[in-house]
């Protein structure tokens, strides 16, 4: 009877365990961090087709976002499809594509993230007077990427950020923290 007795707590230890590691696993996952996997080419040369990060969910609970971080963001259109991109027009300004370069409140950017100049300015051919909670995102392969430009991407509100990519996990050879600054 006590070895029934046992084998019952020694199972019950184990469920009580593995509900732990599942309940913790389900924090983790909906508030700190996601892995998620880079499909395509629209951010070329800073991240590649395939490339695994881990999304940093948390910092913007606590700090706004920055530009030129690389932010990861439901595509409103597909479900459980994500895109990066990266932040150039930040709330409260005004952001326009002129000759293939971007131009924030008037003056040029000066920033080095674009492969080449843009061909197609789109949404931005006209200046965007972004509001108190909207950014402008775009890749960083200019011309092979769905962006703030394209109507059915848009401006980001502060809402639509899941997180920033934080760390390139695969291909192991490229693991490490991704760099956002210019």
């Amino acid at each position: 009877m006590s070895e029934e007795k046992g084998v019952f707590r020694e199972l019950l230890g184990w469920l009580v365990y593995i509900l732990i590691i599942l309940g913790l696993t389900y924090l983790i996952i909906t508030f700190v961090g996601q892995r998620t996997r880079v499909s395509g080419s629209s951010m070329e040369t800073t991240l590649s087709d395939g490339d695994n990060l881990i999304v940093d969910k948390i910092s913007y609970r606590f700090r706004d976002p920055k530009r030129f971080e690389i932010i990861v963001f439901p595509y409103q259109y597909q479900e459980n499809t994500y895109y990066i991109k990266r932040i150039i027009g930040m709330p409260g300004e005004t952001v326009q594509v002129m000759d293939g370069y971007v131009y924030i409140n008037g003056e040029p950017l000066g920033e080095q993230y674009g492969n080449e100049v843009m061909e197609n300015p789109g949404i931005a051919e006209e200046p965007i007077q972004l509001g108190e909670d909207e950014y402008f995102v775009l890749g960083d392969n200019r011309n092979h990427s769905s962006d703030s430009r394209d109507p059915s991407v848009g401006i980001l509100h502060r809402d639509d950020l899941l997180g920033r990519a934080w760390i390139r996990i695969w291909p192991l050879g490229e693991f490490g923290v991704i760099r956002h600054e210019q």
